[in-house]
């Protein structure tokens, strides 16, 4: 005689893959506080540097800093922009979509917003300042420099 298993599948069961947020909450901000100064009088710095490793160095950052600016003083949509960007690193990390709260999130808290994606590439290895160049470089994928000629 056979017997016939049934199989029970979870309704409930919790999507672990990619089921992440970012590593530090976006009030997080004095956690460095020459970011948070930079961030504040200066944030299309801060957007340019995100945005050129975000986009793996396919654009530098001050081509991407002056776009936020023009778009900043010209029309005040910097965050529509600044905000794209956050949905191209959530993807990049496996983060899950959530383009309503991005948008808040870049509408009211602006630099804020720009503070804790860049925290978010520090916890990811990377360092925003030294641009996509400066991390090939940073993980030693370009040989050092030799000294020349031999010495005694």
């Amino acid at each position: 005689m056979k017997q016939q298993y049934a199989m029970e599948i979870p309704v409930h069961a919790p999507t672990i893959v990619g089921a992440k947020e970012f590593s530090t909450g976006i009030n997080g901000c004095f956690s460095d506080v020459s970011l948070c100064c930079l961030t504040c009088w200066c944030p299309c710095i801060t957007f340019g540097r995100i945005a050129e490793i975000v986009d793996k160095g396919s654009s530098s950052s001050g081509t991407n800093g002056a776009i936020y600016s023009l778009l900043m003083f010209l029309s005040g949509c910097h965050f529509m922009y600044s905000c794209m960007y956050r949905s191209k690193m959530r993807a990049q990390f496996g983060m899950p979509e959530d383009n309503c709260r991005d948008f808040v999130a870049h509408f009211c808290c602006e630099r804020r917003a720009l503070c804790q994606e860049y925290r978010e590439l520090q916890y990811h290895g990377y360092d925003p300042a030294l641009g996509w160049q400066g991390q090939k470089q940073n993980q030693g994928l370009v040989a050092p420099p030799m000294p020349g000629g031999m010495t005694r």
